[in-house]
């Protein structure tokens, strides 16, 4: 039976995990970075790579132990190759290569966005193809039909802040802190999702291409036109969580229309949510109420999948090692690599 070893280095979680046919991921850590970066309001890439490097042994020895095995007894490691930031890339990159060669076992280099999107088949290996696959997280908004496996065909994209980074930057206009998708979902949760209506930007023209960087301005000027007008709506908790909900539930219907258009408009029976903010409980309702209406199949990853982890790049590296691939140890971490 095989047992691949996952890297995930791509951001701010330095993840390792073991999948071992038959028996699926048996070990997977996650190391956090977040109370570094929320000083900042966000990821610093310098400050990321550098504790890539601290954590990234320790994870994987951490990682086998936890699967009771020694590095002899992996048959092949996968690692994440992009999109994500080229430093922290390099990291995960450099050990996975190291341990391929050292131990004399295939190598294969993951797209990102491939891993969290098989993360909803290993979840829920009854996923059948094909299906739509909308990729929502702090660095990417992606829309796919995965026609069959290893196929993906982009569908649209957003064409500025990807839908987490849109949360991350109203929550430090709001004053709530880092990491803010779900600092604002927590917040939102009491208040009123129509106390504003903003902007929803939708693309014309039968596009599934995404937009969030209006919705963000906008709510920068709806609190400068209240501090304009000797109104501070920050110092009121209620008025706070009214603007967070009604911030979200823009957002959050962005994402869900604009995934179940392209659903109904290629065919697909079936919508896998996946990444960081498929966490997002307001759009997993949304997601259900939609899809349920139209008859349309609703697969969601358990939050742990969801988030950046080494687990679903373990199970991506397995299925890519069953069809018989490998990757050159000349290949390079890209940071806008594509996936169609």
């Amino acid at each position: 039976m095989k047992k691949i070893l996952g890297i995930e280095t791509s951001c701010d979680e330095t993840a390792a995990a073991v999948y071992e046919e038959g028996k699926g991921i048996i070990s997977s850590l996650i190391s956090s970075q977040v109370d570094i970066h929320a000083h900042f309001g966000g990821v610093v890439p310098e400050l990321a790579s550098r504790r890539h490097l601290e954590m990234i042994y320790p994870i994987v020895e951490q990682a086998l132990s936890g699967a009771s095995l020694d590095l002899s007894a992996i048959e092949g490691v996968a690692v994440t190759v992009g999109p994500g930031l080229i430093g922290s890339l390099l990291v995960g990159l450099s050990v996975a290569k190291a341990v391929a060669y050292v131990e004399r076992i295939p190598f294969l280099g993951i797209n990102h966005l491939e891993g969290h999107i098989l993360a909803a088949l290993l979840d829920d290996p009854s996923l059948s193809y094909p299906f739509t696959a909308l990729v929502v997280s702090g660095g990417h908004t992606h829309l796919f039909q995965v026609q069959e496996e290893g196929r993906y065909r982009l569908l649209g994209r957003t064409r500025d802040d990807a839908a987490g980074e849109a949360f991350d930057k109203v929550a430090k206009l709001l004053g709530l802190g880092y990491p803010g998708g779900p600092i604002i979902e927590k917040v939102a949760q009491s208040g009123n999702p129509g106390y504003v209506r903003f902007p929803r930007g939708m693309m014309g023209n039968g596009s599934f291409d995404f937009s969030f960087s209006g919705l963000k301005t906008a709510v920068h000027y709806y609190l400068e036109e209240r501090r304009a007008r000797g109104e501070y709506p920050l110092k009121d908790e209620q008025r706070r969580a009214d603007i967070a909900a009604s911030f979200q539930q823009a957002a959050i219907e962005m994402c869900a229309k604009t995934a179940l258009r392209a659903a109904k408009a290629t065919g697909s029976p079936r919508i896998a949510l996946v990444g960081g903010v498929a966490c997002n409980g307001a759009l997993r309702a949304l997601m259900r109420q939609l899809t349920e209406k139209e008859g349309i199949a609703l697969h969601c990853p358990q939050p742990g999948l969801c988030t950046d982890n080494a687990a679903m790049i373990a199970f991506a590296g397995w299925r890519r090692l069953a069809r018989g691939e490998r990757s050159p140890f000349s290949l390079n971490a890209a940071a806008r690599l594509p996936l169609a």
